[in-house]
């Protein structure tokens, strides 16, 4: 069991709680945001606390010291964890009580996952050395770069220096998982080739490289586009490419987000390893699963391989959970069937959904599916390939059973069938999967990379 507690904060409002914005920050420029609706939202009202206020991170500030214990007692009253991890809104290094948060849940016995900070909290020089002392064995770091000045110009970092002397301390005594916003022309090129090196030399043991949204299609919803104008961030397949380039010459785990997971396949790593497709329950009754423009091809990929009687289509919008009803008004539907499947987070309330894809004059009904479909980078990168594929064939399962309750029926069911549902489980016989292997990987980094491709 893994408890996660959440000291809260106000990125948003406006840079409080992480001491000012980076340059490329989600948030910069977002002012009032009107509710978008969402699966939390009551049927004849659009605006809930969720989407009202937790969208975009408004919180009353950091939680007491007290209250946070309270919480990691209350969700640890029956077993001992096997890890606690603590996040924010803002910047956890800036928690003005994470040093004595961390020893009192940690207790000399729980191992402490520190779940992002950029380390502008870090003043003083000691605050890696007595929070490794206090139970953290676990960081992701946002490191932007080794270069001081880098970081003091584009993450708003007034000690950088301090702040890199605690990142390499880190990753000496601990795990830290290193994160690289890629801003084009500045922290790329040269300047990331030296980076990789301090990176590996250090001893980091994993690097997220991230492209930065900066469009309304890339997943910035409030209005605040761009964040950085003139500036177009690396596509998805630049950040694969890189990704891949890095994991194969440097000796640590290298993902791209939102894409791109070299060793595991992740995202959709289904659609890499279709052998595996043989484990999921045939489909039953035909639907329409939208996603976003990102997920479209390996979605695709793999229903095309489950047969015909699903399709998918694409919004513009490349994160499926930032898919807005304005995506919705603008979806050719021409393929959109009778029965559809959107993504269960999208930030749009049901009435809206149902009448932005009923405008062509046909009443389809519309299904929110599961809030997660596959393993995002960001969280694969600490786990093996077989646990994340354990995680997807769960997922799709239980999709593949929505699809099967509320789809619309098909003449002769069984006829047609693709080579690849030969074999598969009939619904009545799911059992839940679980992830049990934890085996290692016995190819050579470049073979399983390859293996991927």
């Amino acid at each position: 069991m893994q408890v996660t507690v959440d000291v809260g904060g106000r990125p948003g409002r406006p840079g409080l709680d992480c001491r000012g914005f980076c340059s490329f920050c989600y948030f910069k420029g977002v002012n009032e945001v009107e509710p978008s609706g969402c699966r939390r939202c009551k049927p004849y009202k659009k605006g809930c606390d969720y989407c009202s206020r937790e969208v975009i991170e408004i919180e009353p500030g950091y939680k007491p010291l007290q209250q946070l214990i309270f919480e990691v007692s209350q969700k640890s009253i029956y077993s001992t964890p096997e890890m606690i991890t603590i996040k924010g809104n803002g910047d956890i290094s800036c928690y003005p009580h994470l040093l004595n948060l961390v020893r009192t849940v940690s207790d000399g016995k729980v191992p402490v996952f520190l779940d992002y900070t950029s380390g502008k909290g870090f003043s003083k020089g000691d605050e890696a050395d007595l929070l490794v002392d206090a139970g953290v064995q676990r960081i992701s770091f946002s490191v932007f770069s080794t270069n001081p000045n880098l970081r003091r110009k584009y993450v708003n970092d007034k000690h950088p220096k301090i702040v890199l002397n605690n990142f390499q301390t880190f990753c000496e005594r601990i795990e830290l998982y290193a994160m690289i916003v890629l801003i084009p022309g500045v922290n790329d090129g040269l300047e990331l080739e030296k980076t990789c090196r301090d990176l590996q030399e250090m001893g980091a043991k994993g690097l997220m490289l991230m492209s930065f949204a900066n469009t309304r299609k890339q997943g910035l919803i409030f209005g605040n586009e761009p964040i950085m104008p003139d500036v177009t961030p690396y596509g998805t397949e630049d950040i694969r490419r890189m990704a891949t380039e890095i994991c194969e010459n440097y000796d640590m785990r290298v993902i791209g987000t939102p894409l791109w997971d070299p060793i595991t396949g992740a995202p959709f790593a289904l659609a890499h390893h279709k052998e595996e497709l043989k484990r999921l329950p045939a489909i039953e009754k035909s639907a329409t699963i939208i996603t976003s423009s990102v997920a479209y091809p390996l979605l695709s990929s793999i229903f095309e391989e489950l047969g015909d009687e699903v399709n998918v289509v694409a919004a513009e919008k490349e994160i499926g959970n930032l898919i807005t009803l304005e995506d919705f008004e603008k979806l050719a539907l021409k393929n959109v069937k009778e029965r559809a499947i959107i993504p269960g987070m999208v930030l749009a309330h049901d009435r809206d959904i149902h009448r932005a894809l009923r405008r062509d004059g046909k009443r389809r009904l519309v299904f929110r599916g599961p809030d997660e479909l596959t393993v995002v980078p960001e969280r694969s990168i600490y786990i093996t390939r077989e646990e994340v594929l354990e995680k997807e064939i769960e997922a799709f399962t239980g999709l593949i059973m929505q699809i099967n309750d509320l789809g619309s029926n098909i003449p002769a069911f069984y006829a047609g069938k693709s080579r690849a549902q030969e074999g598969h489980v009939s619904c009545e016989h799911i059992h839940s999967h679980s992830s049990r292997r934890d085996g290692s990987v016995q190819a050579s980094k470049k073979e399983r990379i390859e293996q991927m491709g």
